[in-house]
């Protein structure tokens, strides 16, 4: 995927989600506005947490009874027993750990801080946390069917959610979910300036289109759920976010 030039723009109009919103009519109401309606070939990306908000992923975590594999993994992290439940019920298994920290194995294939589970941005009572979508790229794949319906045009969906990186300090934008996007683009086969054959090039699509979307989206109070990113002409690759996973056997950081 290349681009002589993209552009990028909050969607106005989002409020906040609720359990149970139908959140493709909410997008599209958004979109209908004269100055917001989408192009054939854009791309929106959502946060993460609107789609879980959406699909009745917070817990508060009252409800949750730690089992006693939680509470011992608790104490060595220092964290509440309460929590760790949560994690370990969305992990396939614990990479790392250190006080304040669980890096484990999403059940989704992604590797991830506390397995993606984050309190910020949830509701005002702190005892509330936000689980990640059960199914990111089907729920990318159901939002884009309904816009494209709606507005007849060609639309991308990427779900971004903010990751930590190996090596690197600080977050960025991943595609944690994506439908109609280019997610990972191989350039194996191709020539560089020089004419050298390319063996091992490819290029993470998808992550970098979310890491420019959160430039806009921010990570505190923003309130700026969604973005359009035009320019790229998405919206004709079965690709999913899947895709950008990298095998187990294939990671050196395990």
């Amino acid at each position: 995927m290349s681009a002589t030039g993209i552009s990028l723009f909050a969607l106005e109009g989002i409020p906040l989600i609720s359990n149970g919103d139908d959140l493709g009519a909410i997008i599209a109401q958004a979109l209908a506005l004269p100055d917001q309606k989408p192009e054939d070939g854009d791309i929106l990306v959502l946060a993460q947490k609107i789609i879980s908000k959406a699909e009745g992923r917070a817990v508060h975590l009252d409800t949750v009874n730690p089992s006693a594999e939680a509470r011992k993994l608790a104490d060595e992290v220092d964290k509440d027993p309460r929590l760790m439940e949560l994690i370990l019920g969305e992990s396939r298994q614990v990479i790392r750990k250190k006080p304040g920290v669980v890096i484990v194995e999403h059940r989704l294939g992604y590797v991830l801080a506390n397995a993606g589970i984050d309190r910020s941005n949830v509701r005002s009572d702190k005892d509330w946390v936000l689980l990640l979508p059960v199914d990111p790229d089907g729920s990318a794949e159901r939002i884009r069917q309904g816009l494209q319906n709606q507005f007849g045009i060609n639309i991308g969906v990427i779900i971004a959610d903010s990751v930590g990186r190996a090596w690197r300090l600080g977050t960025t934008g991943m595609a944690l979910g994506s439908a109609g996007v280019v997610a990972l683009d191989n350039l194996r086969g191709h020539s560089d300036l020089f004419g050298r054959e390319l063996e091992v090039s490819e290029h993470a699509v998808g992550d970098a289109i979310a890491a420019a979307a959160e430039l806009l989206m921010g990570e505190a109070a923003e309130a700026v759920p969604a973005v359009i990113v035009r320019g790229l002409g998405a919206g004709r690759s079965d690709q999913s976010a899947a895709e950008l996973l990298r095998p187990a056997d294939e990671d050196l950081f395990r």
